[in-house]
């Protein structure tokens, strides 16, 4: 009888000793064998396409390409692949798209090394697993119903707000990282995101917007 072939395991993650953590540990678990590691999207896609994994383990928040647009060309080369999302953020903004994406189950980094490694032997049977709290925000958007924003501020989370209100009031990126105990990677991204609701183009369109919605105090 011949012997199971172990699930083929990449990993994708900005940061070198997440990345060393979960190979070691993986690595003792049977059944699975880490084929590869990236420390960026790019470099995830181009492994992904010379090791053919099963499974992928893939970090959201990255320089350059993130999880999100990573995990859609990474399905569009390779639809069979699982891709299991193992992050810290349970942001709407970022949980809904890359589940868009494709991705298959979603996890955070808090998750115990065993139930990311059950979390992997059942993506290779073509079963999902949820974080409970994603699960939870899952049920819980369907369950309300859609509602029309009359002012574009009203889309931004909480975490987004706080950012805009920071930049108001003329902090600099790494002040607003201090303040609110974020990177300065992750106050980009918030950038990013609450310029494209608002509509501007720059720090200084979305200073002038805060002022005159009163949401720099």
């Amino acid at each position: 009888m011949a012997e199971q072939q172990p699930i083929r395991v990449l990993l994708v993650d900005d940061h070198e000793m997440v990345r060393i953590g979960l190979a070691a540990v993986l690595d003792t678990e049977d059944g699975i064998e880490i084929v590869g590691e990236a420390g960026n999207g790019l470099d995830g896609l181009r492994l992904a396409k010379a090791y053919k994994p099963d499974v992928v383990l893939m970090d959201l928040v990255m320089e350059g390409m993130d999880g999100i647009e990573t995990t859609r060309k990474l399905l569009e080369e390779q639809p069979d692949c699982r891709v299991i999302v193992l992050t810290s953020f349970l942001d709407d903004e970022k949980m809904y798209p890359v589940i868009e994406a494709g991705a298959f189950s979603y996890l955070l980094k808090t998750s115990r090394a065993s139930e990311i490694a059950d979390a992997i032997r059942a993506a290779a049977r073509g079963q999902s697993v949820l974080e409970s709290q994603v699960a939870s925000k899952m049920m819980n958007r369907f369950r309300k119903p859609v509602q029309v924003s009359s002012l574009p501020h009203e889309d931004l989370t909480e975490r987004e707000m706080e950012v805009l209100q920071l930049l108001a009031q003329g902090k600099s990126n790494q002040e607003i990282a201090d303040e609110l105990f974020i990177g300065i990677k992750t106050v980009k991204y918030h950038m990013t995101n609450l310029f494209g609701k608002l509509g501007v183009e720059d720090r200084t369109q979305a200073a002038i917007y805060a002022h005159r919605h009163g949401l720099a105090e």
